[in-house]
């Protein structure tokens, strides 16, 4: 890296460095005041208020990077533009390019930590902060799972219907179940009743305490009823978190989780499916807007007159807030099983990239960008 590199970057780092810091602070302070109330009826506790915060970490960077990217990188650029700097580094021979290699190092550097954050921590950040609201609310805030209660999974795969009265998604204990079994023909071929079933991951198996196991004719007729104080069944391929996937919420699920559920529920409607396919796409996707950013801001904020600083900066954010804006509508067409699940994530993206590419063309040409013409207003 050279002398000239590092002091790009650092023009960059430090206006990013303060955008970073205030928004998660901006951020901090309006969350506090909004539930202040609820932290004080609820009692909560300097460990809690810790671990609350703490899990939003990765939420409000994944939030902030692309936005603290576009407003550091005008400030940089625009003051540089300004002090001819960028006038000095041309004429010494670099192009525009050039000189944009160390800031679009950072921008695959920044992308990679949104995706870090991305892939697992933000989505559940936003699940944890409902969870532990609701509990602080009603007092017991060192809660940290909510069991699912009255519980139906149906695996169409196997013909197995279960019926779960109560169980905590992060273990792997199911309380009071009852588990129709039916053959090709849609026919009840047995039913089991547990008060209690243990999955063990080691063995793959489910673990029946004090079940029974009643047998069915072909004619609906109902057979013996076996009674077994410690029956192993280790041919069925459900799992704790396969059964309690099937009301989780696309929006809180990390990469893994995501392609588990697309695994395990590949039986499920495309409709049904939908969701889950477009937030796989999305948790790929989403890193990819800090180049965007860099690409739409660079050209902006490179300026050569005074005048231009300021039409620069406007269509940059612009820019910026319509991608935020057309790509949650995509989001949202995926999601409704509107349009394909890739592109309503990477479609703006990709559109937006070519944008910001012809605008680095323009600028790197010294060519003037064209200007948004309303006839009426002209």
């Amino acid at each position: 890296m050279t002398i000239l590199d590092r002091y790009v970057l650092t023009k960059f780092l430090v206006p990013f460095a303060y955008c970073l810091v205030g928004f998660v602070a901006i951020w901090f302070i309006f969350d506090l005041a909004d539930n202040l109330q609820d932290f004080l009826q609820g009692k909560a506790n300097f460990d809690i208020l810790v671990r609350y915060y703490f899990s939003q970490i990765p939420q409000i960077i994944v939030m902030s990077i692309p936005t603290g990217m576009m407003l550091a990188l005008l400030y940089s650029l625009t003051a540089m533009s300004r002090k001819n700097e960028i006038i000095s580094m041309l004429g010494a021979g670099l192009s525009v390019e050039r000189i944009l290699v160390p800031l679009f190092g950072a921008g695959i550097v920044l992308a990679l930590v949104t995706f870090y954050f991305n892939s697992e921590g933000a989505p559940h950040a936003e699940a944890t902060k409902k969870q532990m609201l609701r509990d602080i609310k009603r007092g017991d805030g060192d809660k940290k799972e909510k069991a699912l209660t009255g519980h139906l999974f149906r695996n169409r795969e196997d013909n197995r219907t279960w019926f779960v009265r109560r169980f905590l998604p992060g273990q792997n204990e199911l309380q009071d179940v009852q588990i129709i079994q039916q053959d090709a023909d849609m026919n009840i071929t047995d039913i089991y009743y547990a008060p209690a079933m243990i999955y063990v991951p080691e063995t793959r198996e489910w673990v029946f305490k004090y079940a029974k196991r009643a047998k069915y004719g072909l004619d609906g007729s109902k057979g013996d009823t076996v009674s077994i104080w410690d029956w192993r069944e280790g041919g069925w391929s459900e799992t704790p978190w396969r059964i309690s996937s099937s009301v989780m919420n696309p929006d809180y699920l990390s990469i893994h989780e995501l392609q588990d559920y697309l695994t395990y529920n590949h039986d499920f409607t495309p409709a049904r499916l939908a969701p889950y396919r477009t937030h796989l796409h999305y948790r790929y996707a989403l890193p990819a807007v800090c180049l965007v950013v860099v690409l739409l801001a660079a050209p902006m904020g490179i300026v050569y007159s005074r005048r231009g600083v300021l039409a620069g900066v406007m269509i940059a954010i612009g820019l910026f807030f319509s991608l935020v804006f057309v790509s949650s509508l995509f989001i949202a067409f995926g999601k409704g099983d509107r349009i394909p699940a890739w592109i309503a994530a990477w479609g703006p993206i990709g559109v937006y990239f070519a944008i910001g590419l012809i605008l680095l063309w323009f600028r790197s040409t010294n060519r003037d960008i064209p200007k948004l013409r309303i006839p009426w207003l002209n």
